[in-house]
């Protein structure tokens, strides 16, 4: 009898889920007020469940269990690899941050429930069922909710979760509607079943179109996109900073991993009706993030309005892929807006992480105008603030600029000329507003009496890695980018 349960494959995701524990455990009889013991151990946690990964992956271990529910591919390492990196580093630079206002007084819980988040996001990445798809959602959504929520005596906090909680369970609902159209339809949980039914035309079109129309919203609020985008500015803004990273970074390579899951590999064969939906989204997404952005003063809301703009560079260069009896630009579309992303996360991390080394006790690096005269005061943040301004407004050789070029191939390939000329356009009015960033930074003067910064070594010999990092795969871009490709097209028959 063949064995459906191969436990080994989900291996990280056991090992994830007990170390967990043991932290919680661990962090529930710890004596240290800083949780420092804590914090070590969540990094080792991760460092063990990374090198776990990491052979898996050198190994070539792939397949799917637990009855085709669970996916073990190329893009799930890739992605849950990236995920472990981008976790370790936002808690690296959120440490003195949340000891700071004593988010860790009472409990390890930030570091326990990032954790919890993480094995949500590992099971979105890997999910082969509908079943899963939603375990996995509602998994890291939970821990986000309580996360947000953390620093209990903050008025702005608690908004921003009870408005998070309010719009992310209605999300939930909607995508949860939307795949239980589609198993109305096809009768099926297993996404690779109803990739194969839907190809066969033995079913009715319309529940799915219903279905897609519902996943692609419940999608799009996961990343941001317009015009389920009225939740980012605010939880980015009332959210503690260490929250805000843990939300806007490794969240988004799950919530991407999802929609290549369900829309790419499994309701491909619906393609040319949610490809206008992507279209709508992206468009729009690019109008209202940079034009919105422009007016901020706050520089996480600007930042928030940043991402949505970018959201729709990635859809750009999801719609791309959709290209009939070409696989090989089929893979190269899904693989630039694979490392658009990537580049996005990377990016997100500088930007997050320098608000959190810029605060202190007492102050909150939040408006744009608190980053005036940043280079007299230290030259290095100063200078890896204008690579990650430079990178995400597209200018060369940063690795932002490659990323955009990387969709705006896709997008010409694919014959959507002009709407590489709109991305091109709304990138030229992003510019302003990253570029105003800068000139803060370097030629105005600051404002009251400079401060000593937040941090230790780690965190800025760190954050200086993150930036070069910027410089280097903008430069040498050819390796992450055929990673990207490779992954796609081994992992979902491109």
């Amino acid at each position: 009898m063949q064995n459906h349960f191969q436990f080994a494959l989900a291996l990280p995701e056991i090992l994830l889920l007990i170390l967990t524990v043991v932290v919680l455990i661990f962090d529930a009889f710890s004596k240290s007020k800083n949780r420092h013991p804590t914090f070590i151990l969540s990094l080792l946690s991760l460092l063990v469940v990374a090198v776990v990964n990491a052979v898996q992956w050198s190994d070539g271990v792939a397949g799917t269990t637990f009855n085709g529910m669970f996916v073990v591919d190329s893009l799930s390492h890739f992605l849950k690899i990236a995920s472990y990196i981008t976790v370790a580093i936002t808690l690296i630079y959120g440490r003195q941050y949340a000891e700071e206002r004593e988010m860790l007084s009472h409990g390890g819980e930030m570091y326990t429930l990032s954790l919890f988040a993480l094995l949500g996001q590992m099971v979105m990445i890997s999910a082969g069922s509908m079943l899963t798809v939603y375990l996995g959602v509602e998994l890291m959504s939970f821990a986000l909710y309580a996360l947000i929520a953390l620093r209990r005596d903050n008025v702005k906090a608690s908004e921003a979760a009870m408005k998070y909680f309010v719009l992310g369970s209605l999300a939930s609902g909607i995508l949860l509607y939307g795949l239980s159209m589609i198993y109305g339809a096809t009768g099926q949980l297993d996404l690779a079943r109803i990739a194969h039914i839907i190809a066969t035309g033995q079913v009715h079109t319309l529940p799915l179109v219903f279905g897609v129309v519902f996943i692609v919203a419940g999608l799009a609020f996961k990343l941001g996109a317009v015009p389920f985008h009225m939740w980012v500015p605010d939880v980015y803004h009332g959210a503690p900073t260490a929250v805000t990273l843990l939300v806007a970074a490794a969240p988004k390579l799950a919530a991407f991993a999802l929609i290549l899951r369900l829309l790419i590999e499994g309701l491909h064969g619906l393609a040319l009706d949610w490809q206008p939906m992507l279209l709508i989204m992206a468009v729009l997404s690019l109008a209202i993030g940079n034009l919105t952005a422009i007016a901020q003063t706050d520089f996480k809301r600007m930042l928030a309005y940043s991402t949505i703009s970018h959201m729709g560079f990635v859809f750009l260069g999801l719609l791309s892929g959709v290209v009939e009896n070409n696989p090989q630009a089929t893979g190269q579309a899904y693989g630039s807006a694979l490392f658009y992303m990537v580049i996005y996360v990377l990016t997100t991390l500088v930007t997050f992480g320098l608000i959190l080394l810029l605060s202190r006790k007492g102050f909150e690096c939040e408006k744009i105008s608190d980053l005036k005269g940043l280079n007299r005061r230290n030259p290095v943040l100063a200078g890896v603030l204008l690579l990650s301004m430079f990178s995400l407004a597209g200018i060369p050789p940063l690795a932002g600029f490659y990323a955009k070029l990387a969709v705006l191939q896709a997008l010409v390939g694919a014959g959507h000329v002009a709407m590489a000329v709109v991305a091109v356009l709304f990138s030229l009015v992003g510019a302003f507003y990253y570029l105003r960033v800068v000139k803060m930074a370097y030629f105005d003067e600051p404002e009251g009496e400079a401060a000593p910064l937040a941090g230790g070594v780690l965190p800025h010999g760190l954050m200086s890695l993150n930036g070069l990092a910027l410089i280097a795969l903008g430069v040498l871009p050819g390796g992450l980018m055929a990673l990207c490709v490779h992954a796609i097209q081994t992992s979902l028959g491109f």
